[in-house]
């Protein structure tokens, strides 16, 4: 695996933990897309650093497990500001 991936895995598990970001989020971040993120998180910080991957795999847990809710919040919030 190329340095350059690898540094990019870690950094993302790093900031995944820190601000609880989201998948979306942190793709956005880093110029990459989800599939990317998910993929550094779940496969390649594996093989680098497993407890690092393990930490950063309980924030996407536990964001897997809001989802719903926040996606319910946006639909909320869209209909509370049109005009009709």
């Amino acid at each position: 695996m190329k340095d350059y991936i690898e540094e990019r895995a870690v950094e993302i598990a790093e900031y995944i933990i820190e601000t609880k970001a989201t998948v979306r989020q942190t793709a956005k971040k880093f110029g990459v897309s989800k599939s990317t993120v998910h993929k550094d998180c779940t496969e390649r910080l594996l093989q680098i650093n497993p407890s690092l991957a393990a930490e950063a795999r309980k924030v996407l847990d536990v964001n897997k497990q809001e989802r719903h809710i926040r996606g319910g919040l946006a639909t909320k919030e869209k209909y509370l500001h049109q005009h009709g």
